[in-house]
């Protein structure tokens, strides 16, 4: 496995240099940052996440604000309330995007994080200060107690919220085969610990956040 200054080398003269590199990371939000958010922001984002898996992105975002606002801003008390009734009348706004499971998922998701608020004040406590080097144990939490946040869709939800994270993208797996951390796309635990002890490694390496090194791998792989 190559170090982290080598990859970097390799990433930024591959995007014109380290100045023109260092303009493409975005850095994650700190803790404090994180803390502030309010729940209904994280079921929005998990609710946005679970409907553009396996979807036009772009239709999403056309539908967005109509979304927010058949869902009442994705308040979690009233969202965890919804009836099935009110979920079947869904179906049929042509306002939204209507996919009964995911529609679902809304209301199964308000409840979870109404439990986390219940147990440490608010949902985002527990996001913000999830330590960075155990990241892979907080998507198997996510997989296991929310809805539909398996694999990429909960990797996205963590970053577009500004989580520390990495994403498991086409090339982010390449190199992460190239550096003989994985022989396959991860996805058991042994691999996703693999990989999460390769990540660690690198911020040890060079004190940057797994958001820039996820980055890093990415772009170290051919186009």
């Amino acid at each position: 496995m190559q170090d982290f200054e080598t990859l970097y080398k390799i990433a930024a003269d591959r995007k014109g240099g380290t100045d023109a590199f260092e303009g493409t990371l975005s850095s994650p939000k700190c803790a404090s940052e994180l803390q502030l958010i309010p729940d209904d922001r994280w079921l929005a984002q998990m609710s946005k996440c679970i409907f553009q898996a396996g979807f036009n992105w772009k239709v999403v975002e056309n539908k967005w604000d109509d979304m927010e606002e058949v869902f009442h801003g994705f308040d979690i008390g009233r969202m965890g309330f919804m009836t099935d009734e009110e979920i079947g009348e869904h179906l049929s706004n042509p306002r939204i995007i209507r996919h009964g499971k995911k529609i679902s998922a809304i209301r199964d998701n308000a409840l979870f994080l109404a439990h986390l608020a219940g147990e440490h004040g608010s949902a985002a406590t527990v996001f913000a200060h999830w330590p960075a080097e155990d990241y892979v144990e907080l998507l198997a939490m996510l997989k296991k107690k929310a809805a539909r946040l398996g694999g990429n869709s909960a990797m996205y939800f963590l970053r577009f919220m500004g989580v520390d994270s990495f994403i498991l993208s086409r090339d982010v797996v390449a190199a992460l085969i190239r550096e003989g951390v994985v022989d396959k796309a991860p996805s058991s635990k042994k691999d996703m610990e693999k990989t999460q002890a390769a990540f660690n490694q690198w911020r040890r390496q060079s004190g940057r956040p797994l958001t820039h090194i996820s980055r890093v791998l990415a772009c170290t792989i051919d186009a």
